[in-house]
């Protein structure tokens, strides 16, 4: 018989998702913590937006909140990862020409 763990994010006592491991289902919980609290800051915006659109940006923001802390210059952005260094071998330069004029 095999056991399986699983871990159940819940939300106002409704099953939302199922992971396999306890980080993933921390992060999708504080993802979804940060999704309410954006709701509610949106909320409270001057522009009249749907519950439905609220929400979906409300998430879209949560899961991208290292792109929105960068665009809100919260947060510096990644560098990116110098290339590998390589050592540089002289590159032959073929004549066509001269090796025809010398199979001839």
């Amino acid at each position: 018989m095999a056991v399986e763990s699983r871990f159940v994010v819940i939300r106002n006592g409704v099953e939302v998702q199922t992971f396999m491991d306890k980080k993933a289902a921390d992060e999708y919980d504080k993802m979804l913590d940060m999704a309410d609290n954006l709701s509610e800051m949106l909320a409270k915006a001057p522009v009249e937006l749907t519950e439905e659109m609220t929400e979906e940006l409300s998430i879209f923001f949560a899961q991208n909140r290292e792109d929105v802390l960068i665009a809100l210059q919260a947060k510096k952005p990644k560098a990116a990862k110098p290339a590998a260094k390589r050592t540089k071998k002289p590159v032959e330069v073929v004549d066509d020409e001269a090796k025809l004029s010398e199979a001839s």
